[in-house]
């Protein structure tokens, strides 16, 4: 948590600001792969908390026909070798395709309907057709989940600010792999890009939609 001092700092500089609640949320799943949340591997880290809070979401968003898109992290040979950012992070080149550590954790509940995005970049926007996807469904609002928070989550928030969207961060449903950098990434992105709310006042305000696949 962030000190006094540096949280008035930032209002002082005019940060921290709360963003709006349109009408039409989307859900975005970064991540959440038995790579990140099965202990089994080396890549990941005990995040059940933060999969059974999202989940949570999810039915709530399902019940009022809220869009959900999922991302997952993926590699193929040729991809392993060349790219810059494995060079700095080569644990991540296990996350190869046709493998288990790439798949959805199956505790999410992922519907056939539900996309999902393979990308090999930290950001859900980057290299993939989410910009796209979401503006089809003509989304206002972007629910950010998943994982790590100082890493893809982090990257995907500012993209989606970037691309115009509000955004909402529940805290329970982003997880990372040590506590100082969860911490330190969640004040960041409330002062800058979000708001990192609690996923009751998420769910709160989830009621309150039509949703957009009615």
């Amino acid at each position: 948590m962030a000190s006094q001092a540096t949280s008035r700092i930032y209002e002082t500089a005019g940060f921290g600001r709360r963003v709006s609640r349109g009408p039409r949320p989307a859900i975005l799943v970064v991540d959440f792969s038995y790579g990140f949340t099965d202990t089994s591997y080396p890549t990941a880290a005990d995040m059940t908390a933060q999969v059974v809070a999202t989940r949570r979401l999810l039915d709530a968003g399902r019940k009022r026909s809220v869009p959900i898109v999922f991302t997952t992290i993926g590699y193929d040979e040729g991809q392993a070798r060349a790219l810059a950012w494995l060079r700095k992070a080569p644990g991540m080149a296990a996350l190869r395709h046709g493998t288990r550590l790439i798949e959805i954790d199956e505790r999410l509940g992922r519907r056939v309907e539900e996309p999902l995005l393979v990308k090999a970049g930290a950001s859900a926007f980057f290299g993939t057709n989410l910009a796209g996807l979401v503006a089809s469904w003509r989304a206002d609002t972007l629910i950010v989940t998943g994982a790590t928070t100082s890493g893809c989550v982090r990257a995907s928030v500012v993209d989606a600010v970037q691309h115009g969207y509000d955004v909402l961060v529940p805290e329970e449903c982003v997880a990372d792999r040590a506590s100082a950098p969860h911490q330190a990434n969640l004040f960041d992105m409330g002062q800058k890009y979000a708001d990192v709310i609690s996923l009751d006042e998420v769910l709160g305000y989830i009621e309150t939609v039509q949703g957009l696949l009615r």
